[in-house]
């Protein structure tokens, strides 16, 4: 079976970046080493705990109807609403019986490299810092509010857990033909905003849906955004906005299609197809698109983020 990481390389040890690849120079913090683990994790203040709390009890007076199945029941099954930032240690030992993911703390968004070997020992790395009040409603880099409410729930479902590690071999071919955009934007339509159908509706299991409360009512009800069934050739010739709502989201199946459509094919004839860059814009609707609802695209129009407009 054809897979996107084939052939597959050692990842007992940080594999070597070749030299022709070409990925963000981000500077490592003196304190970690290679894999940008931290010795330990934060001890939180008593304020930090609070800021947790209050962001979870939001969280969950908009989830309801509009977050998936898996995630609700991830949400009980690691008992992230006991109180406070979880204890990464105790999580890991309560996710690993599950699926055998753990939750390993990191400065700050690491090297792509290094972020997807975390992934393909099913490691997920997660900001060792939490916003403040002042941040409280957003926030541009994923602390760990974002990361262990938004993601780790999934990793219980046993076939998200399976793409997700297989995304992180992946991003090793990927790197090979400096394609990373493309695979980003796989990630971005899939781990952080993608939808699902569920019992004819849509939900979400995106993580940078269900870690924020304007999103999660947005992605799922507003007409604004288009919603679209996922094609990933499609998607990974698509831009995406980074510091706004998407103007379009992309719906799965079953995440047995999601590992479908992604794992079981031939990615090397894919990735020497794809551009450097992006073919088309994020807000756009194409002749091949199985549309479920096309959007008016009035909140970008009106101007977005910033501008007033109103996110319906």
């Amino acid at each position: 079976m054809a897979t996107l990481a084939n052939p597959t390389p050692d990842f007992a040890t940080l594999p070597e970046m070749a030299a022709d690849v070409f990925t963000a120079p981000l500077a490592r913090p003196a304190h970690v080493g290679e894999d940008w683990l931290e010795p330990a994790q934060t001890a939180y203040t008593a304020e930090d705990h609070a800021v947790w709390d209050d962001l979870f009890a939001r969280q969950m007076e908009v989830l309801p109807g509009r977050a998936c199945s898996a995630f609700l029941a991830g949400l009980e099954k690691l008992d992230l609403g006991r109180g406070g930032v979880p204890d990464f240690g105790v999580l890991s030992e309560e996710l690993g019986a599950l699926t055998g993911w753990s939750v390993v703390p990191v400065p700050m968004l690491i090297p792509d490299h290094v972020f997807f070997w975390h992934l393909a020992n099913r490691r997920f790395p997660a900001g060792n810092f939490i916003r403040t009040r002042d941040t409280f409603d957003y926030i541009e880099e994923p602390d760990v509010f974002h990361d262990v409410f938004g993601h780790v729930p999934m990793l219980t479902d046993p076939t998200y857990a399976d793409y997700m590690q297989e995304y992180g071999r992946a991003g090793w071919k990927a790197m090979r033909y400096n394609r990373l955009k493309a695979l980003g934007a796989l990630y971005w339509y899939t781990v952080e905003f993608g939808l699902i159908e569920e019992a004819g509706e849509v939900r979400a299991y995106g993580a940078g849906i269900l870690s924020g409360p304007t999103e999660a009512k947005f992605a799922v009800e507003a007409e604004s955004p288009n919603r679209i069934m996922l094609n990933v050739d499609r998607v990974m010739r698509t831009d995406y906005v980074i510091s706004d709502l998407q103007p379009t989201y992309f719906v799965i199946e079953s995440f047995a299609d999601l590992y479908r459509q992604t794992v079981e094919r031939d990615f090397d004839r894919l990735y020497r197809s794809l551009p450097a860059g992006f073919t088309y814009a994020n807000s756009a609707v194409i002749d091949v698109d199985n549309v479920l609802h096309r959007g008016t695209q009035e909140y970008h129009l009106r101007g977005g983020r910033g501008s007033g407009a109103v996110p319906v």
